[in-house]
């Protein structure tokens, strides 16, 4: 796991800055977007210039985990799904204990699409990497997005599955799933909270 501390521009402000501090010191914009809700209000020319200063990092450490996941962030909330899911799956190889990252990876595979709509062979990953970030880590937005996966694809195929998205559901219900996080991931796939879910 490559974890090393390197300098770049900031991408707020352009200032020098290192990969080891959490804000610019000047313009005290994150350094580093870990989280979608890091990217999730900033307007598109924004996400574009933090995009810009990743990639330019990544020129000369391109095996770098939080900048690969940083810049897998950026192609999400600019609707780049293929970079996005080539980015994190990067950041996986570097750092295979980070469970968002999987789990982005995952959000990236539906391409902004209704899971009904994507190929198995896409649920297929999906699915795989849903089960690694729940093995790192069970947070219940993902146990929401399995349900999500489950209920739009399967269900709705009229495939049997085990556990079923009810089961899903009830355990990120109870492993603790806010609903700004079901908002923000409706939002992040460009579809409709199924009425189901409500």
């Amino acid at each position: 796991m490559n974890q090393q501390v390197i300098e770049l521009n900031c991408p707020g402000c352009n200032a020098r800055v290192t990969t080891g501090q959490k804000e610019c010191e000047w313009c005290h914009k994150p350094i580093i977007i870990s989280t979608f809700n890091s990217v999730y209000a900033m307007a598109m020319p924004e996400v574009n210039q933090y995009a810009g200063a990743y990639r330019t990092a990544l020129a000369e450490n391109p095996d770098h985990p939080d900048l690969n996941h940083a810049i897998g962030m950026c192609y999400l909330k600019l609707g780049l799904h293929d970079k996005a899911v080539s980015a994190f799956e990067k950041a996986m190889e570097d750092n295979f204990d980070h469970s968002e990252t999987f789990f982005y990876a995952a959000i990236s595979l539906l391409k902004g699409k209704k899971a009904f709509l994507a190929p198995r062979a896409s649920i297929d990953r999906i699915e795989e990497y849903l089960q690694a970030a729940l093995m790192i880590e069970p947070k219940g937005i993902y146990y929401y997005f399995y349900a999500y996966i489950k209920y739009d694809y399967f269900q709705r195929k009229g495939f049997k599955t085990d556990p079923t998205y009810r089961e899903l559901l009830h355990t990120a219900e109870q492993t603790g799933v806010s609903p700004d996080d079901k908002e923000q991931l409706f939002a992040i796939l460009n579809t409709a909270e199924p009425d189901e879910f409500k």
